[in-house]
């Protein structure tokens, strides 16, 4: 006998290579299988890796025991499936879906030892025991699921839903809107102080938005030579008959509102960073004709505060130093882009208040997070306020510094003239995962809503969000100030999302909640050792929460089993106990949402007239955990400059400790959760009860390895960027990984309409209606490294075909 005789399968080589895959399967997760159940996980894979694995072992033999072992594992696959998330597609998919078009290679010739020449019946005669099997298994998972605890409450449901939308409040319309009614102008980042992301126009409606046409795109660029593939996150202004932008690259450009064509340029350095710049801000001088009667402020990545002439894009001598002011005076040095702004300034009461990020888990040391506010004509400091020296409102003394390490506030602020106070988003005092060296007013402040008295700078109210944070929960969104009908009436209230998928709704006078918030108990021990936890943190239980059900096993994703058991495993061998699992040393910590939210720098959207939130949310967990000096060092994690729009490396240089931190997936790079990760909810805001939820934007731009896979099934994926509402009851929103922008309409949450765009829409929308009266809605269309999308410079604007408007 030969050697080739001696391997040779005996149901042929097409049956052999058919039994070879399968015996590969079945060893890969029996060996995984045997990880899983060791860390305590679902005994499933176990199995079915040995039945594999001797399936494929009797089909080389020719023994046709092999294909009904397989046949039989099948039936125990779909009766587990069913049994643990019952009749979700999405959860489905990756139970069933390989191992059925597996099991097809069951029909090939040899398989079931009949000859090549046989009628298909005979190839096939068992197939009506087989059906019958599975329906068995249907019955029985049918049954077990029945009889299980049931899928964990989703807390977006807490407060009941859904409910009808309500009608419209038209005292609840702000005079803010009303001003932006009148001229049809979107006059700032949020287009009111209060950031509503409310246009009461309706030109385009759900009646004619299915008509909407690309009118005009425009450039952004030139993108520098040998610049870093930044964001283009801007939201552009419209003042008069002009567009008013920032692009990622320190350009300052203004464009006709009517055509895209770009009036003027301004370049405020030359840096090829690709950090992104969100937004600009506008003012007219009270009384004031001639060169910067009208002005238009930016701010730089050095970081400087610029100053330009509204109409011809020159600097403003008179303000500060040549127009410019060096936002690093005062402040502790630092390597390029650790001490960042990306937002826009706030214009309240004749002043300009001026926030700033330091980047996450850099230095204990870092810049102050300061904030400051300069007279919007002279550019002189009028205040500063630094949480470590609170009666200090001026510069510090020569020699000194503002006072390092404290929370920042990196998000776009809030204003309310009539009471004169500005409200700020704070983050965490960096770095963001240990807190041992924190300070009292560092804690204080950290993850907080402060309102501070324009005027002076003082603190009228605090409301804290997050206790002595160690998850990097920052208060990541621009507060939304809206008034809200109450049992006792209309009230003003300040709307707090945050990237814990709290929606805190608080009186923007005194900082006390409307809807109710309670202290609940959260996990406690094994953190940082030597660092503190709190025992409680405050939940928004009088509103939905965004941070989706608890995790739990049967949660995990995968395209197929095997990348589905391995993101268990990974679940299993991680710590996860519920929200604000600690993160500590000896293993990871999943943590859920993630940093990227729950809700994050999108924000929220209102429609004041019908007293209704938009929220655009994601439900993506993080995966972190804290890491040796001498291994932070060992995977080269130091402090160096940092361009583009994100940065990796967590050094946390001068504690005891760097950081693991990144997204919970698979080796494929599909999420180890299951869809959908991108969601859309509106929210009464009279009831705090959900109207709508649906997912958000199609797979057909992403995929496994990065490759696309052109599916255009609605999934919810991933997003960053936020919607805009209008009185034409439509939410306009891009954001997603998919390239597209849509409609939804706001009562019921119908998507009406989708275009198509040349990038990435990691942006959120405006819209404004030209000096002609034709309605338009711009995106940036500028990508986002860190979700992959495409990259591109250009602003696109959609309007109705001229012959379609109504005069």
């Amino acid at each position: 006998m030969s050697v080739y005789d001696t391997i040779k399968p005996n149901g042929g080589w097409l049956a052999g290579i058919y039994a070879v895959v399968l015996a590969i399967v079945g060893a890969v997760l029996f060996v995984g299988g045997i990880i899983l159940t060791t860390a305590g996980g679902s005994f499933y894979y176990l199995i079915a890796g040995a039945m594999a694995l001797a399936s494929g072992v009797l089909i080389w033999r020719g023994d046709r025991r092999g294909a009904w072992v397989y046949g039989a594992l099948l039936a125990v696959t779909l009766a587990w499936s069913i049994w643990e998330v019952g009749g979700n597609v999405w959860q489905l998919v990756p139970r069933l879906t390989a191992p059925f078009v597996l099991g097809l290679g069951l029909l090939l010739p040899g398989v079931r030892r009949a000859p090549r020449h046989a009628p298909v019946s005979a190839r096939i005669g068992g197939l009506p025991a087989f059906g019958a099997a599975l329906v068995a298994a249907l019955v029985v998972g049918i049954a077990l699921n029945a009889a299980g605890p049931g899928t964990p409450a989703d807390p977006i449901w807490q407060t009941g839903g859904p409910v009808a939308a309500p009608g419209r409040l038209a005292q609840a319309t702000t005079s803010a809107t009303a001003a932006s009614a009148a001229t049809g102008e979107w006059q700032a980042y949020g287009n009111d102080q209060g950031g509503s992301r409310f246009s009461q126009l309706d030109q385009i409606n759900a009646g004619n938005v299915q008509n909407l046409k690309v009118a005009w795109e425009a450039d952004t660029g030139p993108k520098p030579k040998g610049a870093y593939t930044g964001g283009l996150e801007v939201t552009p202004i419209m003042i008069g008959d002009s567009l008013y932008i920032c692009n990622n690259y320190d350009g300052v450009i203004a464009y006709d509102a009517e055509t895209g064509k770009r009036r003027w340029s301004f370049q405020m350095t030359d840096s090829a960073s690709g950090k992104p710049c969100r937004g600009v801000t506008y003012y007219r001088v009270p009384g004031a004709t001639g060169a910067c009667a009208e002005r238009i402020y930016a701010v730089s990545q050095v970081p400087d505060l610029v100053a330009l002439d509204a109409r011809t894009g020159r600097l403003c001598s008179s303000f500060a130093t040549a127009g410019r002011y060096n936002l690093r005076r005062g402040m502790s040095p630092a390597p390029f882009g650790i001490y960042y702004v990306s937002s826009a300034p706030q214009l309240v009461r004749g002043k300009l208040v001026v926030g700033g990020g330091i980047l996450d888990n850099q230095f204990w040391g870092a810049p102050s997070g300061v904030i400051r506010a300069f007279d919007a004509v002279t550019g002189k400091l009028s205040w500063a306020f630094d949480v470590g020296q609170p009666n200090r409102k001026g510069e510090p003394p020569v020699g000194d510094t503002y006072t390092r390490s404290t929370p920042n506030s990196w998000a776009p602020l809030s204003a309310d003239v009539r009471l004169g106070l500005v409200y700020l988003p704070m983050g965490n005092s960096t770095p963001d995962l240990y807190g041992k060296q924190r300070r009292p007013f560092d804690d204080a402040n950290s993850s907080s809503i402060i309102a501070l008295e324009a005027d002076s700078g003082n603190v009228r109210w605090r409301f804290q969000a997050t206790h002595h944070d160690l998850w990097d929960y920052d208060m990541p969104s621009q507060p939304t100030l809206v008034d809200v009908r109450t049992a006792s009436g209309m009230r003003p209230a300040l709307i707090a999302p945050t990237k814990r998928g709290e929606i805190f709704v608080l009186d923007r006078a005194t900082g006390r909640p409307i809807k109710i918030v309670r202290e609940l108990p959260v996990p406690q021990g094994g953190n940082g050792p030597g660092d503190r936890l709190s025992p409680t943190q405050p939940f928004s239980v009088g509103m939905p929460s965004f941070r989706g059900a608890n995790l739990r096993e049967v949660d995990m994703w995968g395209l197929t089993p095997i990348d589905q058991m391995l993101c268990r495993i990974q679940f299993k061998q991680a710590r996860y106990e519920g929200p604000l699992t600690p993160i500590g040393l000896d293993r990871p910590t999943i943590v859920q949402p993630g940093y990227g939210g729950g809700v994050n720098w999108g924000s929220v959207s209102v429609d004041p007239e019908r007293g209704i939130m938009i929220v655009p949310w994601m439900n993506l967990p993080t995966k972190s955990q804290l890491i040796t000096r001498a291994e932070a060092n060992r995977r080269g994690n130091v402090l160096e400059p940092t361009h583009g729009a994100t940065n990796t490396k967590n050094p946390m240089a001068n504690t005891p400790y760097g950081a693991a931190n990144g997204p919970f997936q698979s080796f494929l790079g599909v999420p180890c959760t299951s869809p959908s990760w991108g969601n859309m909810s509106a929210v009464d805001l009279s009831t705090g009860r959900v109207i709508w939820s649906k997912p958000f934007g199609t797979g057909a731009d992403t995929g496994p390895l990065g490759i696309h896979s052109h599916v255009p099934f609605t999934m919810g994926v991933p997003f960053s960027g936020g919607g805009i509402t209008t009185r034409g009851g439509l939410t306009f929103i891009a954001a997603s990984v998919e390239q597209a922008i849509r409609a939804y309409d706001v009562s019921s949450g119908r998507e009406l309409w989708k275009a198509r765009l040349p990038a990435g829409g990691q942006a959120t929308p405006m819209t404004y209606r030209a000096p002609s009266g034709r309605q338009f809605v711009v995106i940036a269309t500028g990508g986002k490294p860190s979700l992959k999308t495409a990259h591109g410079t250009r602003l696109v604007a959609f309007a109705m075909p001229t012959a379609n408007v109504a005069r």
